[in-house]
């Protein structure tokens, strides 16, 4: 039993070769998986499920379709760039939408489950903003807007956000540790999987005296990775062009 774990694809028309190395992964090792996880950043951005029909976004969703026609489940947490997307994406794509966080059993192992960036503690002014886009009311009247003028709007907020990370402090944008010690904490956990930060790795930790490992999934780019989980433990997928 394999539990593949991906994020942060950042899928759009201006990434082709991401888009590509995308459906090839889910043509191949991702068929041969009994799950997916997708925690986070499917897409770049998400302006809203009545915009499943363009061309681009029903492309992804008859992939995912046909993935899980192989009988591979396939899982989805929202990340910062795509939580508006709803229930409709998720029947078209015919995935199981998970909270964050969440703990699942994988391969025997209790495992904590989240994009990450609710662990980004030290960017006060990053964790405000998320408080308020993620609002229901906030949600709401944003959905009620016309499709054209969100994605003016989202496309506005992208543009201030690449710049003002050229100007952030690198470690500002990355976990807390003492958050990331109070998750394993609250959840009784020893293993944790999220993405995000974009900063692949496996990081061991001591919290109260239990050893405990985190792993953070990368973004992809003309290369992919996945983390591939069962009995053995875990190890690294990459997937190349």
């Amino acid at each position: 039993m394999t539990s593949l774990f991906v994020s942060d694809l950042h899928l759009s028309t201006g990434r082709p070769e991401t888009t590509d190395l995308f459906l090839r992964f889910l043509a191949g090792p991702a068929g041969e998986a009994d799950a997916l996880y997708i925690l986070g950043d499917l897409f770049d951005y998400w302006a809203g499920d009545d915009d499943i029909a363009d061309p681009f976004n029903a492309r992804i969703c008859t992939a995912l379709t046909d993935l899980a026609g192989t009988g591979t489940r396939m899982y989805f947490l929202p990340g910062n760039r795509d939580f508006l997307i709803g229930g409709e994406f998720g029947v078209a794509s015919r995935l199981t939408f998970i909270d964050e966080p969440t703990v699942v059993d994988i391969a025997g192992t209790p495992t904590l489950l989240l994009h990450g960036d609710t662990l980004c503690t030290d960017d006060a002014d990053y964790q405000a903003f998320r408080a308020t886009v993620r609002a229901p009311a906030w949600r709401r009247e944003f959905l009620a807007l016309p499709l054209t003028e969100r994605k003016a709007m989202i496309e506005a907020l992208r543009s201030r956000s690449e710049t003002e990370k050229r100007i952030k402090a690198y470690d500002l944008m990355d976990t807390n540790s003492e958050a990331v010690a109070e998750a394993f904490r609250r959840h009784g956990v020893s293993r944790m999987i999220h993405g995000h930060t974009h900063r692949q790795a496996r990081h061991d930790h001591i919290v109260d005296n239990r050893s405990c490992e985190r792993w953070v999934l990368g973004d992809w780019g003309t290369s992919g990775n996945a983390l591939a989980v069962d009995a053995a433990g875990c190890r690294w997928l990459q997937i190349a062009a």
